[in-house]
């Protein structure tokens, strides 16, 4: 859909942006009506529809079927980076929190806590790459719905060969971190100490299940992340999948360029 820069209904969209802006229109609001706009600015209602439209396409605005558009809610951004493997920070429960993605941004510490559902599944192809076993082998799934505060962020699905974690708290379904650690702790005190990670990170629309789970807003991407973890030696001891809500998460890295 093609609109003029200065056709009408980018007029109203700059209205209402700026009353966002100013907190006129504060997070979890409801918008003027789509009836309420076009009388305001003597348009019509296909007019007022895509100022809305193009705040909804901004990502500023939600709509909800039957009742209107809303402005976005804001979430904490927690800043993900290699220091959040860090061996002191395996038996944190609590992660820094900011109100925006700019670092000087306010901070606050936030609870975490995560459900967990443990069980042994046929390893598909990336799992049995990964972890160097044959497709369809049984391996140990762990997977996650993480939340701060009680609202869900993400989710983290991680796969173990049987030999390496069975009798473990990486197979105890137990709600919250694994054992008293972690699960990098329990690795390390089974001799299969995390030295190295690979992470790869795609952009994504949502599954409809996804959606559910995390609670997205219409129109939030996701940010799925695969994750591969080796002991000082190589040996693979976890691969992971997880899936982070887009506007909850910014991920920040510092490294020296290679020659």
């Amino acid at each position: 859909m093609h609109i003029d820069s200065d056709s009408p209904a980018r007029r109203i969209a700059a209205d209402l942006r700026a009353d966002i802006a100013s907190g006129q229109l504060p997070p979890g609001g409801k918008l003027p009506s789509v009836r309420d706009l076009a009388e305001r600015y003597e348009v019509s209602r296909t007019t007022a529809g895509k100022a809305l439209i193009l705040l909804k396409t901004d990502g500023l605005v939600t709509t909800r079927h039957g009742s209107g558009a809303y402005v976005r809610e804001s979430h904490p951004i927690r800043r993900l980076g290699p220091e959040r493997y860090a061996r002191h920070h395996w038996e944190q429960t609590t992660v820094r929190a900011f109100a925006t993605e700019a670092p000087e941004s306010e901070a606050a510490q936030q609870q975490g806590h995560q459900t967990q559902e443990v069980s042994l599944v046929p390893a598909d192809e990336p799992v049995a790459t990964a972890l160097g076993v044959e497709i369809g082998s049984p391996v140990y799934e762990r997977a996650r719905v993480v939340t701060r505060e009680g609202n869900p962020t993400h989710t983290m699905t991680s796969y173990y060969r049987s030999a390496d974690v069975e009798g473990t708290p990486l197979v105890d379904p137990s709600p919250g971190i694994a054992g008293q650690g972690g699960g990098f702790r329990v690795l390390a005190d089974k001799g299969l100490a995390p030295h190295e990670i690979t992470e790869d990170l795609c952009a994504r629309m949502p599954t409809a299940e996804e959606t559910l789970l995390l609670d997205l807003p219409p129109g939030e991407p996701v940010v799925e992340l695969r994750r591969v973890t080796r002991t000082a030696d190589g040996q693979v001891v976890e691969y992971a999948r997880g899936v982070h809500a887009a506007s909850r998460f910014v991920w920040s890295y510092t490294f020296a360029i290679p020659d």
